[in-house]
């Protein structure tokens, strides 16, 4: 759930990544997904967030499972590796623990 997200932070993170799924490039259903998980430490700011469509979305979290799909734990990999890079192509270390300031 993102509902503690401010619209703000939610809207720069469509912006940052194109309004477009960060894994598959659809524009459906988007959604905003904690790379590391809430539940595991990761923190509401920007270097924690990801742009993902409702299918990619559920396969994140598992909950959607077709043959040939990605595990969850590939596309965990993937949106750690997009996030990651992203702020490392701005010479930037990638930090997802706690709240940062924006995407820019």
């Amino acid at each position: 759930m993102t509902a503690n997200i401010d619209n703000r932070t939610r809207r720069s993170i469509y912006a940052r990544d194109g309004f477009r799924c960060a894994l598959c490039d659809s524009t459906d259903g988007l959604q905003i997904h904690h790379v590391i998980p809430r539940g595991r430490g990761g923190g509401n700011g920007p270097m924690n967030l990801i742009a993902l469509c409702w299918r990619c979305h559920a396969a994140a979290h598992g909950t959607i499972i077709n043959p040939g799909q990605p595990s969850a734990q590939d596309i965990e990999q993937a949106c750690v590796e997009y996030v990651s890079d992203y702020y490392a192509n701005q010479g930037r270390p990638w930090s997802p623990w706690g709240p940062q300031a924006g995407p820019g």
